[in-house]
């Protein structure tokens, strides 16, 4: 007894004999299959051109999706180029603090923003930013290779931030540091009620750049 043909031994024949429904398009276009929206049977032409229906939209709502992310990027790049701008043309190096934070507020709609420095020039040991922080401070600086983005865990910076971090859910860390430096010489903090706002395994290519300008600024207010 002949044995029956496998649904996969046909699906395999069909791939090794691409010229099959030419020869035969009669057959082609009498096969009818379910549709996958009804009960009603289609014809299998009729099926492959909604399956190529659906797989353009998929591919234009990716598409969409890749431009909604260019555009929030080319934002993003705009006040980045404005913030940086404003930082060069301050010529008074103890505005500096105040630029960098109101830069976050202004530019970049930051609720909360906090900043403090160590290891100033005495000339400019008077500044709110110069305040004295605890040494845990100093550590988690200095542990911060790139900034942090996640929940608020009870860091002791949060407390800088209004209202002494009561109401932030969400934080990123940048650590000010001089080129590539072991240590740090201050911390950038960034905070908001919203829990979303600073993800965990959000991207920070943006927060890095921040970072790295800020404290090429703010190196200005450091002793020698």
């Amino acid at each position: 007894m002949t044995s029956p043909i496998s649904a996969d031994q046909v699906a395999q024949y069909l791939r090794d004999t691409p010229g099959f429904f030419e020869a035969n398009a009669e057959l082609l276009a009498s096969i009818t299959v379910p549709h996958p929206h009804g009960g009603r049977a289609v014809s299998l032409v009729e099926r492959q051109v909604d399956l190529l229906r659906d797989k353009n939209k998929a591919l234009e709502m990716r598409l969409a999706e890749l431009l909604r992310i260019g555009q929030e990027n080319d934002a993003i790049a705009g006040k980045l180029q404005h913030w940086t701008r404003e930082l060069l043309r301050t010529r008074d190096v103890q505005a500096l603090p105040d630029r960098v934070v109101s830069g976050m507020t202004e530019d970049f709609s930051v609720p909360q923003v906090a900043l403090r420095i160590w290891g100033v020039a005495p000339a400019h040991a008077g500044l709110p930013v110069a305040a004295e922080v605890e040494p845990e401070v100093h550590t988690l600086a200095d542990s911060v290779r790139q900034p942090y983005c996640g929940p608020n865990a009870e860091f002791k910076a949060a407390t800088w931030l209004t209202g002494g971090g009561a109401q932030t859910r969400s934080i990123a860390l940048l650590s000010m540091r001089v080129g590539a430096a072991p240590e740090a010489f201050g911390l950038l903090v960034l905070g908001s009620p919203d829990p979303a706002r600073f993800q965990a395994g959000m991207g920070t290519a943006f927060l890095e750049r921040i970072a790295e300008i800020a404290s090429a600024a703010l190196s200005r207010l450091l002793a020698d």
